[in-house]
């Protein structure tokens, strides 16, 4: 497998985000590791080599959206 970290920031008004993992905790392809809204975001840190699916600013959906191909 690869390791891609993904790090939940709050937003400056609202701060609403759930995490439901702890650091080090292993998820696969498809789980739910938690919930961001009202202005907070997600940044996705992928390996080298990763092909980028995504445009920046292109809305994802949980569950749906393939952000990359990892290599």
């Amino acid at each position: 497998g690869h390791d891609v970290v993904a790090v939940q920031i709050a937003g400056l008004l609202a701060r609403r985000i759930v995490c439901d993992v702890r650091p080090g905790d292993k998820i696969a392809i498809g789980d739910t590791y938690g919930l961001v809204r009202y202005g907070s975001r997600l940044d996705t840190y992928l390996p080298a080599g990763s092909e980028i699916l995504v445009e920046t600013g292109q809305r994802a959906l949980a569950g749906e959206t393939v952000l990359a191909r990892l290599p």
